[in-house]
């Protein structure tokens, strides 16, 4: 699109906060006052008032009469107006959107659809940088949450006393849920101060504690900057969290194997898991936690533990783990591909001959057996495809009479190979 003689994008995306107009930059007035269509959320468009007029000659524009015409109201769900917008390409197009577009905003789901030649950005201060600015906090040292759409104990990794968190809620339920969350997780000293409007006419901050009971008239859009306090348990960062963290039926990789397996998996970001045979789903969820952008697919036959490693997953923040209830070859055909493979359970022949057939070049495969015919199998796989193969023995002291003797476990022989 060509104005004034030069080539600009015919879509722009203009931060917008709720001062409204009044705190646009100047390149933001000029793309709106150009803007021949304007979308944006029916409370975007409630403060988009006409512009003032002293503006270059050519970008003059008197929106009191044409305003109204422009205007497309986002529709819900998101997805439903991103066709709409792609139906005025060839106009000169602005998206009003939070903020700053692409932090937890909506420009990552918009520009996904467009060359980058067809689109520019211009962002204004986030949530998150305003309600740092209002209580003086540094924000590289904040954790910076996008919750409005996501599951709330998607907080729980971060609630470690002394932390502070910015977290974007959907609207006053959502804060109460959260401070639920927060005091039944064990940090019921904890200070919630609520930040409404930030930036706006109605803009509103106020602070209580997670075991206070809130008010009722809390507004969208709201923030919350948590700082966190209590006695926990705050969740370890390295791998083996305790197996007190995990609902399970006895099926379960104990905290200490499962240290050593996780190690041997080596998550990293962004990577993707197959735990087979997922039980409680311990493995699963700690692959997950390893790292945000991480996947992982849990395959379970009974379905009380299938379940029940899903209710795991949310209780500790990953309610993002996939949970594939069936056999293991019925189920692995439709998942996506790996980049680590963990066997818990279900370790047969036909299981390993079908993975070797599946799995990309490179896949990182690691198995755990306790009985002589799963061990027998593994040592016969080692031999035919290398890897290392370990036997892994724990002892635990134990009463033994009026002293204390070493209890030994079950050991346990580990495979760990790359496909």
């Amino acid at each position: 699109m060509v104005i004034n003689g030069n080539e600009v994008p015919w879509l722009t995306i203009i931060g917008w906060g709720e001062s409204g107009t009044k705190g646009l930059t100047a390149a933001s007035r000029e793309a709106l006052a150009r803007a021949e269509v304007v979308f944006g959320a029916r409370r975007h468009l409630r403060l988009l008032e006409p512009l003032s007029t002293d503006l270059n000659a050519d970008l003059k524009t008197d929106l009191k009469t044409d305003l109204q015409d422009k205007l497309r109201e986002w529709p819900v769900p998101f997805a439903d107006g991103i066709p709409q917008l792609l139906a005025e390409r060839g106009r000169c197009v602005v998206v009003l959107a939070s903020g700053d577009p692409f932090w937890f905003g909506a420009g990552t789901s918009i520009v996904g659809h467009l060359e980058p030649q067809e689109w520019q950005a211009l962002p204004s201060p986030s949530t998150f940088s305003l309600a740092a600015s209002r209580l003086g906090w540094p924000i590289q040292d904040c954790t910076c949450l996008g919750l409005h759409a996501k599951p709330l104990t998607r907080v729980r990794p971060y609630l470690q006393p002394g932390r502070r968190l910015l977290v974007l809620a959907r609207d006053g339920d959502a804060v109460a849920e959260l401070a639920r969350w927060v005091y039944q997780f064990g940090f019921a000293d904890s200070t919630l101060t609520v930040l409404e409007a930030l930036g706006g006419e109605h803009e509103r901050v106020r602070t209580f504690t997670a075991a206070a009971t809130l008010p009722n008239d809390i507004a969208h859009p709201v923030a919350v900057a948590l700082e966190v306090a209590g006695e926990g348990p705050a969740l370890p960062l390295a791998s083996g969290l305790s197996d007190d963290f995990f609902e399970h039926d006895g099926q379960i990789t104990k905290q200490a194997i499962r240290a050593m397996t996780l190690a041997a998996l080596a998550p990293k970001p962004g990577e993707r898991l197959w735990d087979i045979g997922t039980g409680s789903g311990s493995i699963a969820i700690e692959w997950l936690l390893a790292h945000p952008d991480n996947q992982a697919v849990g395959v379970e036959q009974n379905a009380s533990r299938a379940a029940r490693a899903a209710h795991n997953a949310s209780q500790l923040g990953v309610d993002w783990l996939t949970i594939i209830e069936g056999s293991a070859l019925d189920a692995l055909a439709k998942a996506p591909p790996p980049d680590a493979v963990f066997i818990g359970g279900g370790l047969s022949q036909a299981l390993l001959e079908a993975l070797w057939q599946q799995l990309p070049a490179g896949t990182r495969l690691v198995a755990n057996a306790v009985t002589l015919e799963s061990e027998a199998l593994l040592a016969h796989w080692h031999q035919q495809a290398g890897g290392e193969l370990l036997r892994l023995e724990l002892a635990s002291a134990a009463p033994l009479g009026t002293r204390r003797g070493w209890k030994a476990s079950y050991p346990i022989v580990q495979w760990r190979c790359s496909r």
